[in-house]
């Protein structure tokens, strides 16, 4: 008996860092889809400025590529919350599409995982 609560005592602390690391790599994982999140939102947000009506052509075209610009920015952090946890792999998913699928194809599906992201509970 004495045998085991040395043992108890001796991987109890073991088992509470794992527990502790194991939830920061969750939470680090939110907060990396969080960051990809900021730049999907500022892609979406130069998506819709270039729709303004009476732009020039070159206008529309310089604002879309600054909307993809920001868009693969947010790449390395999609993927990094996709390596901490794979439910974020639509994200990293969607993003990637974007080089070869009209941006404006992505915006329900972008605006729907970010709103996951960005949620007080994003894993509901």
């Amino acid at each position: 008996m004495a045998r085991l609560g040395r043992f108890a005592r001796a991987t109890g602390p073991l088992l509470a860092a794992g527990v502790l690391l194991a939830s920061c790599g969750v939470g680090g994982a939110v907060a990396d889809a969080k960051t990809s999140c900021g730049y999907v939102h500022k892609a979406l947000a130069l998506q819709a400025q270039s729709e303004t009506p009476g732009l020039s052509s070159a206008e529309q075209s310089k604002l879309q590529a600054n909307a993809m610009g920001e868009l693969l920015k947010g790449t390395p952090s999609a993927a990094a919350a996709t390596s901490i946890d794979g439910s974020w792999n639509p994200l990293e998913t969607t993003i990637n599409e974007a080089e070869r699928v009209p941006l404006t194809n992505l915006i329900p599906a972008l605006t729907r995982l970010c709103k996951v992201a960005d949620s007080s509970s994003p894993y509901l």
